[in-house]
């Protein structure tokens, strides 16, 4: 079952089918009891649509914050090290600790949905995406849904000196979430790949594959931690790390088109503005 949120309405997406579901906002059905069960009922008792319109498709979010982890993945620990210029033994320390790395990335009306442009950073010099597993929480700290994340990010401005992170992570256009949210019974299989391609005109620049079996923490643990002491009343999202890092050499250029591809889920794509 997915949820996507276009202009119009919510609408489920069950077996290829496409059900509007009117009277409930995004906000309402998050935190629901049960999310699952809601959609399930709204699919078996109205007539589908018809075909999703991709071009109506919205960032699947209403008043959701976002939240993101950081250094989860080793490859993630090693990038951040090289582009500290060897001072991020932090990082290294943050790996290993118990308690992770949580940031905040961006509000609601900042996140970019499927084909809207992401920005880069104007004071950046080397900026990149990062492809991440997004979260979607209940205000119960239940893990409802599990969609696409981008974490725009400015590497050499993060590099100089970690507190210069919500610099680097937190501006206008940052964030990309969608297409839509995969939501299900079981959790989501460990087995699950992520890949990311960077096309520049009109061919693959980068491409890199992950998979969440690399992934070093687990993922309720994740959520436990960021609802310590924290209260979300409509939920909130969750972005769980990259472990898919460009080489050093590469940078973000305007009209670049990010696609990021998740098992079970589908495909994110924002140009660069």
């Amino acid at each position: 079952m997915k949820l996507y949120r276009t202009s119009r309405s919510a609408v489920a997406e069950h077996e290829g089918r496409c059900y509007p579901i009117e009277g409930r906002s995004f906000d309402s059905l998050v935190c629901d009891e049960d999310l699952f069960d809601a959609l399930q009922k709204i699919v078996s008792g109205k007539p589908p649509l018809g075909d999703l319109d991709a071009a109506d498709l919205q960032a699947p979010i209403g008043n959701q914050e976002v939240w993101a982890a950081g250094v989860t993945y080793f490859r993630s620990r090693s990038a951040r090290i090289e582009e500290s210029k060897g001072g991020g033994d932090f990082y290294d320390r943050v790996y290993s600790a118990e308690r992770p790395e949580l940031f905040f990335k961006s509000m609601p009306h900042k996140v970019i949905g499927p084909f809207g442009k992401v920005k880069i950073r104007s004071d950046a010099s080397w900026s990149v995406p990062e492809p991440e597993l997004a979260l979607l929480i209940s205000p119960r700290a239940e893990i409802v849904g599990y969609t696409i994340g981008n974490d725009m990010s400015s590497r050499d401005i993060e590099g100089l000196n970690p507190l210069y992170l919500p610099q680097a992570k937190v501006y206008d256009a940052s964030c990309g979430l969608g297409p839509g949210v995969l939501v299900q019974k079981e959790p989501i299989s460990r087995s699950t790949a992520i890949q990311m391609d960077i096309v520049r005109n009109g061919e693959v620049s980068f491409t890199g594959t992950t998979c969440l079996t690399e992934l070093k923490r687990e993922l309720q643990t994740l959520v436990d931690y960021l609802f310590r002491d924290h209260t979300f009343l409509h939920g909130c999202y969750l972005l769980t790390g990259t472990g898919i890092v460009p080489p050093d050499a590469f940078t973000l250029q305007a009209q670049d088109e990010v696609r990021i591809s998740i098992d079970g889920i589908g495909t994110l794509i924002n140009t660069v503005a």
